[in-house]
């Protein structure tokens, strides 16, 4: 039977809402006509008359964040040491072993907005779906954000993994993760409150901070989950090499094989 690729990335846009308004990327487009003038100064004596149709080459200038869009997020993004004191890696010494796995699906979808996912709501997932979590399996999970990609209120939604639930992946030797909310953690919106109500800062990118402990990478804003089974496929996610830097950008693809 022929493989099966299914696209869990969003695109780079202006216009839809994937981050807050400080954060959002900006896209220039350059058509093939406003670049004609530019593709003659490279050839002396042509005239963008000369070009066929005259035109040049379309082109796009971006000004945009390694966290806009779809990416996978370097233990250095998290803090800078990683395995209790070791220096945590950049993006471009994530091994590529990891990037490239079978799949596990976790469907948090019904947990509601800002709620804190617990090592007991991952193993009971696993329970239901009949899997037992082997090493470097990547791990995504489903939550309500995906159905809210493009509102304005997209940020704010879905649920996050906390410490607990992140160090149970870890501690079964997952090393990459990924959500489709905007950050792998409860969206800030809500951690914020319980800061406000407790005073506790181990709330504050709980499930981020997990790597201090344990080295690994997450994905976020991932997409079209909903359409993936629990497991029997594989993740490719191999990020955008960019040295010493905390997260590099993926078109990151479920592939089912058969």
């Amino acid at each position: 039977m022929p493989r099966r690729l299914v696209d869990i990335s969003i695109a780079l846009e202006n216009d839809v809402v994937a981050d807050p308004p400080p954060m959002k990327p900006k896209i220039t487009y350059r058509t093939h006509k406003d670049t004609a003038a530019e593709v003659c100064l490279y050839f002396p004596g042509l005239k963008p008359g000369d070009l066929p149709d005259g035109e040049g080459w379309a082109i796009e200038q971006v000004e945009i964040s390694t966290h806009n869009g779809t990416h996978l997020d370097a233990p250095w993004h998290f803090h800078s040491t990683m395995n209790k004191g070791e220096r945590a890696i950049t993006i471009d010494e994530v091994p590529l072993e990891w990037c490239y796995q079978p799949g596990v699906k976790l469907d948090f979808r019904a947990f509601p907005d800002g709620y804190v996912a617990t090592a007991k709501d991952v193993e009971a997932e696993l329970a239901r779906i009949g899997h037992t979590l082997k090493p470097f399996e990547i791990v995504v999970v489903n939550t309500s954000a995906g159905a809210a990609y493009g509102r304005p209120d997209y940020v704010a939604k879905g649920c996050g993994m906390g410490r607990e639930a992140t160090l149970y992946l870890l501690e079964r030797g997952v090393r990459v993760t990924g959500t489709d909310a905007w950050s792998w953690d409860a969206p800030f919106i809500h951690t914020a409150q319980r800061f406000k109500e407790t005073g506790n800062a181990a709330l504050i990118w709980e499930g981020h901070k997990a790597g201090r402990e344990s080295g690994y990478c997450h994905m976020e804003k991932l997409h079209n989950l909903e359409a993936l089974p629990a497991d029997g496929f594989l993740v490719s996610c191999f990020p955008v090499k960019i040295r010493g830097a905390s997260a590099g950008w993926t078109r990151a693809v479920a592939i089912f094989e058969g």
